[in-house]
């Protein structure tokens, strides 16, 4: 026999067991997103490599290191979507969603980066993405803070943190880019392998470096927050005033910059002390030269993606139940010769709207028992022959003492929605 072929490293299956969490946490997002507004955009899992050399960042890790990139048979240079906002982004200027217009959009699907796969980081993960496109104001940086808090609230989940901070405009970031290289060139001596590639090519990735003998180097760097213009400043600080007036607790982070150069102005990101070293549950903020950078017209731009992964680890470690899509009927049959009848049975019971599972493919009465027992179905619907000559059911408890009853055909689905109301 040969070798069993497995599934590639860092990407996993999501098995019925676990299913019922990402249903939940999906269901439970999309009707938040339909409640703010936000209406659901797909797009291709491909894209050009320049989409993402361009938007991301061609010196960041994920450009340089992650992405899986590859020519296709007629040589164009392909790589897998790494993140969602680039793809949205390039769908909206392509379909002319953004010419004077505002979007708010989300989407859901899988992503791709080669990274080493540890608990909450695999090389396929999957991603909820909220985009608000053409709106400039600090109040749609709020209403998406708000947004996600409240996902926080639908699903139970607490120990969560907000830290957020501002990175102003790219000139501004451009004049604190060089005082950033002046501070770490004098400490050159103590900066790590990464960071002296960065230093001059992405400095201020170096202030995101999760290396413990850095902690030093970094906390004395120079301050972002100190360096920012007034038109940014005034807009971190509405933000803010918006944030304590709706009661959302935060932490003004001046070290958080994030991974992605397409961002300006607001960043944010939900942690939690639960996940490890993967502490990042949500993550986002503003970018507003993004659409321009694509080809489009200058268009603000805010949003955030949720790993889905993490999130439903963290569901699990917080022992939130999963949500099972067990059935509520199992039909079973005394004789072979009862199985069209059953089927027809169980045809008439979805009909009326109750989730069903009708036995196939033959065994004994007591094994069909027992199977309907595994289900976690409520109550079993028993069919044989004497049942069909008198137009009646079995019908069974499974959850209770096996109570059993005889019930006229026409009467059973009014019997069944009476049982279980009493329980």
């Amino acid at each position: 026999m040969s070798k069993a072929i497995q599934a590639v490293r860092g990407m996993n299956d999501v098995l019925p067991d676990s299913i019922g969490h990402w249903q939940h946490v999906e269901r439970i997002a999309r009707d938040l997103l339909h409640a703010y507004g936000y209406r659901e955009i797909r797009f291709p899992l491909l894209e050009k490599t320049e989409l993402y050399a361009r938007s991301i960042g061609e010196l960041t890790d994920i450009v340089e290191k992650e992405m899986y990139t590859f020519e296709d048979r007629n040589g164009d240079s392909l790589t897998l979507r790494p993140e969602g906002t680039a793809g949205c982004v390039r769908a909206g200027i392509e379909h002319g969603l953004l010419h004077n217009q505002q979007q708010r959009l989300w989407y859901l699907g899988p992503m791709f980066r080669h990274e080493r796969p540890q608990k909450g980081r695999y090389r396929q993960f999957h991603q909820f993405g909220v985009e608000a496109l053409g709106i400039p104001g600090p109040d749609v940086d709020a209403e998406l803070v708000l947004l996600s808090a409240r996902w926080w609230r639908a699903l139970n989940l607490d120990g969560l943190t907000l830290e957020i901070n501002s990175l102003g405009t790219p000139s501004v970031r451009a004049a604190y880019r060089e005082n950033l290289v002046a501070y770490f060139e004098s400490r050159r001596g103590e900066l790590d392998e990464d960071s002296l590639r960065r230093l001059h090519r992405n400095p201020m990735r170096v202030l995101d470096s999760k290396n413990p003998a850095m902690q030093d180097v970094v906390s004395g760097a120079p301050s972002l927050a100190d360096a920012l213009d007034n038109e940014s400043r005034a807009h971190f600080d509405q933000l803010l005033e918006l944030l304590a007036g709706a009661n959302v607790s935060f932490v003004v982070n001046p070290r958080l910059v994030r991974g992605l150069d397409y961002y300006t102005r607001t960043v944010f990101e939900w942690t939690t002390d639960r996940l490890g070293a993967q502490s990042t549950v949500c993550a986002g903020g503003r970018y507003d030269g993004l659409v321009e950078q694509l080809g489009g017209r200058p268009t603000p731009a805010a949003g955030f993606a949720i790993g889905l992964e993490r999130l439903i680890e963290l569901l699990a470690i917080q022992g939130a139940a999963s949500q099972p899509h067990q059935p509520e009927l199992f039909v079973a049959v005394a004789q072979p010769t009862a199985q069209a009848a059953a089927l027809q049975l169980a045809e008439r019971m979805r009909d009326a709207g109750w989730r069903v599972t009708c036995h196939c493919g033959g065994s004994s009465l007591k094994s069909q028992l027992k199977q309907a027992d595994r289900s976690g179905a409520r109550l079993a619907l028993l069919l044989g022959e004497d049942e069909l000559a008198r137009g009646q059911v079995q019908v069974k408890d499974l959850r209770g003492a096996g109570e059993q009853w005889s019930v006229a055909a026409g009467e059973l689905d009014g019997f069944l929605r009476e049982r279980l109301e009493q329980r």
